[in-house]
C-alpha cells in the first residue's frame, strides 16, 4: 500500500470519508489493482477497515461507459437478494476526484484471472467453479429488478436492437484503423436481430475473474464485481457474452493469459447446456448472442487499444489487446454467419 496513488487524491479522499464512512479511521493509503482493462480499481484501507474503490479511466471516456451511478445502485439493490455482492459503501461526486467513483467493501476471496492461476486447480474444482457460474448468472437472471427496485433501471424492449448500434457507435468513436469484418459484423446483426427473448438485470461483462470467489471452495462465488455495464435487457445477452470469452481470440485482451480461455473448462456447449436446464430459457437462437458478444468485445478491446496508444491505460500487458481486434470480429462474422441454420 501507497500513501500516492496515480488517479486518486488521497488527501480529498480522506475528507470525504471522514464525512460519509462511519468509524473511517482517518488516513487511508491505496493500491491499484491488477486486471481491470477499463474502469480503475483500488483496495483502500485506514489500518483497520479496507474498501474498493471505482473510478472511470483517465482518459477517452465514451457515452454510456463507466458509469459510476449505475454500477452503485445496482450493488446496493442485489444486497439481499440471490446474487452475492459487495456490501455499497458510498457513491462520490465529481467534487472529491473530479470524476464520479464508488465504493464498497473489500471482500476477502480469490479471483482467478490467469490460466497460471486456473491450472493450480483440480479438474474436478474447475468444471464445479465453472458450472457455479452458470449458476450464479442463471440466479442473476431470475431477480425481479421491480422487486429490489431497479424496475426503472433501463428499457428491456428493444435492447438488442439499441446494442447493436451502441456498439457500432463506439466503434466509429474509438478505432485507430478501417476493420471491414467489424462493419460486415454490424450489418449482419442487424439484419438478423431478434426481438428479446425475455427481460431481467443483465450483468454485461459476465466471466470468470469478474467473480470473487472463496478461498476454500472455488465453486463459491463470494461477490460479483465490476458492474458498470449492468441494466434490464436480454438476459441470453449475457449468457453469449460470457460463452464468448471463452474463445482464445480474446486472450490477448488480458496480457495473453486469460483464464476464461482455458481449453481445461467445460465446453460451450454443456455450459449452456446447464443455464438453459436451470433458467428453463430456449436457446434456439444462442448464435445471434454469441455474434454480438464477440462484436462487443471486439470494439471493447479497440477502445482499449486506443487508450494505450494515447498513453492513458496504467498498469501492464496493454500492448497485446489491439491485436485482438481483427480475430475477435472474424470468430464474430463466424458465428453470425450460422444464424438462422437448423
Amino acid at each position: 500500500m501507497t500513501s500516492a496513488v496515480d488517479g486518486l487524491d488521497l488527501k480529498a479522499l480522506e475528507a470525504f470519508f471522514a464525512a460519509e464512512v462511519p468509524g473511517f479511521g482517518g488516513q487511508l493509503s491505496a493500491e491499484m489493482l491488477q486486471g481491470g482493462r477499463s474502469n480503475l480499481t483500488y483496495v483502500l484501507t485506514d489500518g483497520r477497515s479496507r474498501w474498493v474503490l471505482r473510478r472511470p479511466p483517465l482518459g477517452g471516456l465514451t457515452p454510456s461507459a463507466h458509469d459510476m451511478g449505475r454500477e452503485y445502485r445496482v450493488v446496493a439493490a442485489l444486497r439481499d437478494s440471490d446474487v452475492p455482492v459487495a456490501r455499497a459503501v458510498v457513491l462520490g461526486g465529481e467534487d472529491v476526484l473530479g470524476v464520479p467513483f464508488s465504493v464498497v467493501e473489500h471482500v476477502d476471496g480469490v479471483v482467478i484471472r490467469t490460466t497460471e492461476q486456473l491450472n493450480k486447480l483440480a479438474d474436478d474444482d474447475i468444471r464445479r467453479c465453472a458450472e457455479g457460474l452458470v449458476d450464479v448468472l442463471a440466479r442473476l437472471h431470475a431477480v425481479d429488478p421491480h422487486a429490489v427496485g431497479l424496475g426503472d433501471f433501463g428499457r428491456p424492449e428493444g435492447y438488442l436492437g439499441r446494442q447493436v448500434r451502441r456498439w457500432h457507435d463506439q466503434w466509429s468513436r474509438v478505432r485507430t484503423r478501417p476493420l471491414p469484418d467489424i462493419e460486415a459484423l454490424h450489418a449482419r446483426l442487424e439484419e438478423t436481430c431478434p426481438a428479446e427473448s425475455g427481460a431481467s438485470i443483465v450483468h454485461g461483462d459476465y466471466r470468470i475473474d469478474n467473480i470473487i470467489l472463496a478461498p476454500d471452495d472455488p465453486a463459491t462465488a463470494r461477490a460479483v464485481v465490476d458492474w458498470e455495464m449492468a441494466t434490464l435487457g436480454d438476459p441470453l445477452a449475457d449468457l453469449g457474452l460470457h460463452l464468448v470469452y471463452s474463445d482464445p481470440a480474446f486472450a490477448p485482451v488480458l496480457a495473453g493469459a486469460a483464464a476464461s480461455t482455458s481449453d481445461r473448462l467445460p465446453a460451450v456447449g454443456d455450459l449452456a447446456q446447464r443455464y438453459a436446464e436451470i433458467s428453463g430459457r430456449d436457446l434456439g437462437r444462442l448464435d445471434f448472442y454469441l455474434a454480438l458478444g464477440y462484436f462487443k468485445i471486439a470494439v471493447i478491446a479497440e477502445g482499449i487499444h486506443a487508450r494505450y496508444q494515447q498513453g492513458l491505460t496504467r498498469g501492464s500487458g496493454f500492448e497485446s489487446v489491439g491485436g485482438a481486434v481483427a480475430p475477435l470480429a472474424a470468430a464474430g462474422l463466424r458465428a453470425a454467419a450460422r444464424i438462422g441454420r437448423v
